[in-house]
């Protein structure tokens, strides 16, 4: 059985930091796309950040140099550094992973995880 753990989330204040990880099981991800989407509060899920099994990135416009994504295939794990978090990063955030990089962004992943609630305050 597949399963994905989000763990990391928590409260901060607007400006601060926190890492989110996923740990994955069931079967290895190294060759897969893995990524993060979030859903806040009265709004559809959108797209966060995603890394193909090369290690290539992308980003929404909105995170962009200030989330960093990351893997460690030999932990079969996607981290998501957040710094400079702003209120409106609000949300529950989403690991989620598939053989297809587009399906991770589009948000039509085959495997998620339970999310992690990531609250920002002022």
């Amino acid at each position: 059985q597949v399963r994905l753990v989000e763990s990391g989330g928590g409260l901060v204040q607007a400006g601060g930091s926190l890492r989110l990880s996923c740990a994955a099981s069931g079967r290895t991800f190294s060759r897969a796309a893995m990524g993060w989407l979030r859903q806040a509060p009265g709004k559809e899920r959108e797209f966060v950040a995603a890394i193909n099994w090369s290690g290539g990135t992308y980003y929404s416009d909105s995170v962009k140099g200030r989330f960093t994504i990351s893997r460690d295939n030999a932990k079969n794990t996607v981290y998501l550094q957040m710094n400079n978090l702003k209120l409106e990063d609000t949300a529950v955030y989403y690991c989620a992973a598939d053989d297809l990089l587009s399906r991770v962004v589009a948000g039509g992943a085959n495997y998620w995880g339970q999310g992690t609630q990531v609250t920002v305050s002022s």
